[in-house]
């Protein structure tokens, strides 16, 4: 099992975007989640930095600037989606990977509170 590092810089993006309600609250994120394609489009007009903070962890002994490198992805590349946060915490509950876990956790929980 791969392990990953918090990905500071994107949890503070995150919490930035919540803050100027770029959120989309309901969702079927199955079906939202950027697929391969998006990602593709999103690298061509933006740099792997900025890629990189759409994603809560980084994989450790992966290079920079490839996929691998990124994971937890919590929204579209242009919106935080509530239903994306509830899949990180999940998924990083299921994997064990802690700070993970609980950063998108907190993240749900300000997204809440900001939303109402």
């Amino acid at each position: 099992m791969a392990s990953y590092k918090l990905n500071r810089r994107a949890v503070a993006h995150a919490r930035k975007l919540i803050d100027a309600r770029q959120v989309v609250l309901d969702s079927d994120w199955g079906e939202t989640a950027p697929t391969a394609d998006d990602e593709n489009a999103f690298l061509k007009s933006h740099s792997w930095d900025e890629y990189a903070l759409w994603h809560l962890g980084l994989t450790d002994g992966a290079s920079d600037e490839t996929k691998a490198r990124y994971a937890f992805v919590f929204g579209d590349l242009r919106r935080v989606h509530r239903t994306a946060l509830i899949a990180c915490v999940y998924r990083a509950a299921e994997w064990r990977h802690k700070a993970i876990e609980l950063a998108a956790h907190r993240l749900l929980q300000h997204l809440d509170k900001t939303t109402g």
